[in-house]
């Protein structure tokens, strides 16, 4: 079973890009996609169905803005949109979908580097993601949450660590948290466990030249209950093509359902 998970920074623009043709040759089972920057009027057929796919989305009432989808080769039997909080839910930030005893769920965590405001935001989040998160992985199902999570967790996972202790995505609340949400809770970080020396960088600022130069950061995961996480086989960073700021990652799971 292979799931890929990106922030695509514009479902368009990744289009255009070449991201459609990827998902043809990538043959993965679950795909779960972040920042549409696009509403569901906005969305082409092969946007919502890519080469026949199921698609459940989460879109943002503000127009070029956030939003999740999550596509499957299976129909799912239940979809649900939204974590049921009215200020992050009208920004399009959650979509889980359940498939037998197998649930997958696209994420997309709010940044705080915009503004001093948006961190509270982000902070907020977290305050009422925790619980969330804690239900269920009570569930005893198989479940599996991909997507931007915008939190670098430990020094490895952002080349520049030094330098930004202060800033939004390193902050040692929000390390913390990720901790929690690891060693407290009962969640595995399959990249990690996979590769606990390897950096995994996920995404690049667009300033000067982070990609060229490598200067990136792992804030894309795919965060797995036990049973799943023991299931994981190889992980990859898709960057033979660039579709965004953010590079797919793709994990393979002996997993069926």
């Amino acid at each position: 079973m292979r799931i890929i998970s990106a922030n695509l920074n514009g479902i368009r623009s990744a289009y255009k890009k070449g991201f459609l043709d990827y998902l043809a040759a990538a043959e993965a089972d679950f795909v779960c996609v972040q920042e549409l920057k696009a509403q569901e009027a906005d969305l082409a057929d092969d946007m919502k169905r890519p080469h026949g796919m199921y698609g459940a989305w989460h879109c943002a009432e503000k127009r070029g803005y956030s939003g999740v989808a999550l596509y499957s080769r299976r129909q799912p039997d239940r979809v649900q949109t939204g974590i049921g909080v009215d200020e992050f839910d009208r920004e399009g930030r959650f979509v889980r979908a359940d498939f037998g005893r197998l649930s997958v769920v696209s994420l997309y965590l709010p940044s705080g580097s915009s503004a001093p405001e948006r961190q509270e935001a982000k902070f907020r989040f977290l305050d009422v993601f925790y619980p969330m998160l804690d239900a269920m992985h009570g569930e005893g199902r198989d479940i599996v949450i991909c997507g931007d999570w915008n939190i670098a967790h430990q020094n490895i996972d952002l080349k520049n660590w030094k330098g930004n202790q202060k800033n939004s995505g390193f902050l040692p609340e929000e390390r913390e948290w990720m901790g929690k949400v690891i060693n407290e809770l009962g969640w595995h970080d399959t990249w990690r466990e996979l590769y606990p020396e390897a950096p995994g960088y996920t995404w690049w600022s667009n300033r000067g030249q982070a990609y060229a130069k490598d200067v990136g950061w792992r804030i894309d995961y795919q965060m797995a209950t036990p049973n799943l996480a023991a299931a994981v086989r190889s992980a990859s960073v898709y960057k033979d093509e660039r579709f965004s700021d953010h590079a797919p990652l793709v994990v393979d799971y002996d997993y069926s359902l």
